[in-house]
């Protein structure tokens, strides 16, 4: 037994849901259908949200890119990786990793990899420096940073 909501109880319910955080058209597309909404009425919605200013993909994408660098440290790569996988356009994703300065990029990263290098318990150098290379290419940091990284630690 699911609760059926009216095309009216959902724009306003999904008006507190947008309102809340900013939120992408998949995961707006995944409540409606969620809710058992039929397709034309998700349409209708999801306009009034766009046409309201509840649903913007622009500012979803570049609020993303700033809280997932500057709280969860993520690369640039990651972010641009989980943009896609939320159907983020080419357009916008661009634009949401200008949101990340070059100078605070790169200060994260070398911070991040530095405590990360002290961080790690392992006699063995080789092994010391794969387990760090694992960690920011998870992180999403470009290899080539990395590896400069590497040798300047292992110096």
């Amino acid at each position: 037994m699911h609760k059926t909501y009216t095309v009216e109880e959902a724009k306003r319910k999904l008006e507190q849901y947008c309102a809340y955080q900013d939120r992408c058209h998949a995961e707006v597309l995944q409540k409606l259908k969620s809710m058992n909404m039929i397709s034309q009425a998700c349409d209708v919605i999801i306009a009034h949200l766009i046409e309201h200013n509840f649903l913007n993909e622009e500012r979803f994408a570049k609020s993303f890119a700033r809280g997932k660098f500057r709280i969860k440290n993520w690369g640039r790569i990651r972010i641009k990786n989980e943009l896609k996988l939320r159907d983020i356009t080419r357009f916008n994703l661009e634009a949401a990793l200008k949101e990340i300065p070059d100078g605070e990029y790169l200060e994260t990263f070398h911070s991040l990899a530095e405590k990360q290098w002290n961080n790690i318990r392992e006699t063995n150098l080789q092994k010391k420096k794969k387990k760090l290379f694992d960690f920011l290419m998870r992180k999403g940091f470009e290899s080539n940073l990395i590896y400069d990284k590497l040798n300047e630690l292992a110096a």
